[in-house]
């Protein structure tokens, strides 16, 4: 790809980022994605990445290619028998893009995702297949259902994915826009208790185990 092209993709992917994470993958206008971009031609985005779901798709796979090594590195470490260790190796590497504005950006679009998933039907989108967090995900669902009915196994993971995504998405935002005191946890603090936290909600005593 030459490189002026190259530096018009990433500067509509930043400018993208940005407009949907403050105001809606839904009411962010094309139009708008260009003029922060700094170009002048309307059809860019179209030109670079086909659509908006296009633009959107190359955002969430920068982000999810970002944390890949962090993720690949755990997996040999991790076993269903530990599931503590499993969550803390999915949370670490995501709570991590909180350390940067384009992470901040990503964190507050994919709380916008989170129902879709696919935890439920076992029907991960593509941007997920082959990728470490795919298998992070599904040694969790195996520790998950070694002590739940399947249903209720997979309805964990899905409001364990809404949960994680929903509280970087309210410190993503809360670092932009710092609140008056009390100051908020430090980062290592935060996302120690957040692993903590969603361990606990997946391991919660079911009242009927063979349902």
């Amino acid at each position: 790809m030459p490189k002026d092209a190259r530096a018009t993709r990433d500067a509509l992917i930043r400018a993208g980022a940005h407009l949907f994470a403050a105001h809606g993958i839904d009411a962010t206008r094309t139009r708008d994605i260009v003029a922060l971009a700094g170009q002048a031609n309307d059809s860019a985005v179209t030109y670079h990445f086909g659509s908006r779901d296009g633009l959107l798709h190359a955002i969430l796979r920068a982000g999810i290619t970002r944390m890949e090594p962090a993720r690949a590195t755990t997996l040999p470490t991790l076993h269903p028998d530990d599931p503590h260790t499993i969550v803390d190796a999915i949370v670490r590497p995501t709570a991590d893009e909180l350390r940067t504005p384009h992470g901040r950006d990503f964190l507050r679009i994919t709380a916008q995702l989170a129902g879709r998933a696919g935890i439920r039907d076992h029907q991960p989108p593509p941007l997920l297949h082959d990728t470490a967090l795919q298998q992070q995900l599904h040694l969790l669902e195996t520790a998950c259902r070694a002590t739940l009915p399947e249903p209720i196994a997979l309805e964990r993971i899905s409001l364990f994915i809404a949960f994680l995504t929903a509280a970087l998405s309210d410190r993503a935002t809360r670092t932009h826009h710092p609140p008056t005191p009390p100051p908020t946890p430090a980062h290592d603090t935060f996302t120690t208790d957040l692993t903590a936290m969603l361990t606990a909600a997946l391991q919660a005593p079911h009242p009927n185990p063979f349902a």
